[in-house]
């Protein structure tokens, strides 16, 4: 997969898991591989930068908790400004896939 494409759709893609419920990183790599049947496979070089990004911006807040394992791990919670966010990427992704699909003609058109 072309990581262009991947790149525009991270931000959204994690909003989107957050919304359900808390996560810690490498769970996160592991559930978007597994709905996205192994498309994505997110190294954690790639993903780690992308949640600090977030963070920064005030769309995540970060939590260090205890494992059932008893590791300790960080997990990720959305903000407020978080939904908002994710709100606005999910709008702007329908927009741009109805756009792409227009061009590759129409609503009928299968990929191959």
């Amino acid at each position: 997969m072309d990581k262009g494409l991947i790149g525009g759709s991270t931000v959204l893609m994690l909003l989107s898991l957050l919304q359900e419920r808390d996560y810690y990183g490498y769970e996160m790599i592991k559930e978007i591989e597994r709905r996205s049947n192994s498309i994505f496979q997110f190294k954690e070089g790639t993903l780690y930068p992308v949640l600090h990004r977030m963070e920064v911006q005030g769309f995540l807040k970060s939590y260090k908790k205890k494992a059932e394992s008893g590791k300790e791990r960080k997990y990720y919670h959305i903000t407020a400004k978080g939904t908002t966010q994710f709100a606005k990427e999910k709008r702007q992704w329908g927009e741009f896939t109805g756009s792409v699909q227009k061009v590759l003609g129409g609503a009928g058109y299968a990929c191959t």
